[in-house]
């Protein structure tokens, strides 16, 4: 009977993978999709804050003025769109929007400068958007005080030589940062889609309940519908690591087995999401709102788009149930500190746990719902 049922199991299999592939759109899901997704979320998601539109008011029109001028756009970071030797029209440009941030360069400047006393420079930012009024605020503080010790001397305690150095992500890309977790959001989504729209789509046609009348138990029914989108989430998550790889030049310094032994954690979970889906929904079009009514939560909840820290306590609890939380801090780790087994054990002990949980219940529920 064992064999018998591996047999029936394989068949099912391969009429599930022979079923995606014949479909064009299915094909292009599967392959297309994810590639896409990858490269607008690898471009698009960033919070480094480039060619930021700058309005200059220089009041004090010297050397050193102008030289100062010059440190704040050299690196690229701010971009300047107007000048004025007035400072309303300053005001005008941010609250117009036509600048984020405005520079005010008092008479007196370069006295005040040489003379040791500390010169004055006023920064306005636009602060609609906080992430990057406080970003920004950052590099003009960092550039002025650099700026003011080159043109002084060093204004350090003696006996002090700070040098600052970003241990990991050493060039502080937050695409390197971002990217990781996007091939864990990418799998989950996919994984999600493609169980759900599959097992429903089996029951608009009428077929589900045809394959219930066959000699398949019901475990191996749900194993039938399950391995094929595994197989298909570890190829998506692999065709999406190498590209984060060999196009965006993500880092990786971590273990490959360790990779794919928390990716197939991660998967058990989202296939059972997918599969509870589907007992709950009975088109394709509610299953794919549905898909993206838990989808948007988890990514939410994630800590993909904000950091879990900074989360209310009663949201920063629901996120330990959340297997992208605990699938993104593996994958970041992995890729850019290689961190081992050892360290990530917790986070791997809670993606076993909530995938096992999720695959028993839906599986439970699948049965209930076509038997």
């Amino acid at each position: 009977m064992r064999g018998e049922g591996l047999r029936r199991v394989i068949e099912l299999v391969r009429k599930e993978l022979i079923q995606v592939f014949r479909d064009s759109r299915m094909r292009r899901l599967v392959v297309i999709a994810p590639l896409l997704q990858l490269v607008i979320f690898g471009y698009a998601v960033s919070t480094d804050v480039r060619d930021t539109r700058t309005f200059v008011v220089d009041l004090d029109r010297t050397p050193e003025s102008r030289e100062l001028i010059a440190s704040l756009t050299s690196g690229g970071v701010f971009r300047v769109v107007g000048s004025s030797d007035r400072p309303r029209d300053l005001v005008t440009a941010l609250d117009t929007g036509r600048a984020l941030v405005g520079v005010e360069i008092a008479r007196g400047f370069s006295v005040d400068l040489r003379g040791g006393e500390g010169a004055t420079v006023q920064i306005l930012v636009d602060g609609t958007n906080s992430n990057t009024a406080i970003v920004a605020m950052g590099y003009a503080e960092r550039i002025l005080g650099e700026f003011g010790v080159r043109i002084q001397g060093s204004t350090r305690p003696a006996g002090i030589d700070l040098r600052e150095r970003s241990w990991f992500n050493p060039d502080l890309l937050s695409r390197n940062y971002n990217v990781p977790a996007v091939v864990g959001v990418i799998t989950m989504l996919m994984c999600l889609l493609l169980t759900s729209l599959a097992v429903v789509r089996e029951r608009e046609m009428g077929t589900l309940e045809q394959l219930m009348v066959s000699p398949l138990r019901p475990i191996e029914l749900v194993a039938g519908k399950t391995i094929p989108f595994a197989a298909i989430g570890f190829f998506d998550l692999i065709l999406v690591t190498l590209v984060a790889l060999l196009w965006f030049r993500i880092p990786f310094e971590g273990s490959v087995i360790l990779l794919v032994l928390a990716s197939a954690l991660y998967l058990l979970a989202g296939l059972g999401l997918g599969l509870l889906v589907s007992t709950i929904t009975r088109s394709q079009q509610q299953a794919f709102m549905m898909t993206f009514l838990i989808f948007m939560p988890m990514i939410l909840l994630s800590g993909f788009m904000f950091p879990v820290t900074s989360m209310p306590a009663t949201f920063r609890v629901l996120t330990l149930l959340n297997p992208v939380r605990h699938y993104i801090e593996i994958v970041r780790s992995i890729f850019l500190k290689g961190t081992g087994f050892g360290p990530l054990s917790i986070q791997m002990a809670a993606l076993f746990v909530i995938g096992l949980g999720i695959i028993v219940f839906a599986s439970t529920r699948f049965r209930k719902t076509v038997g």
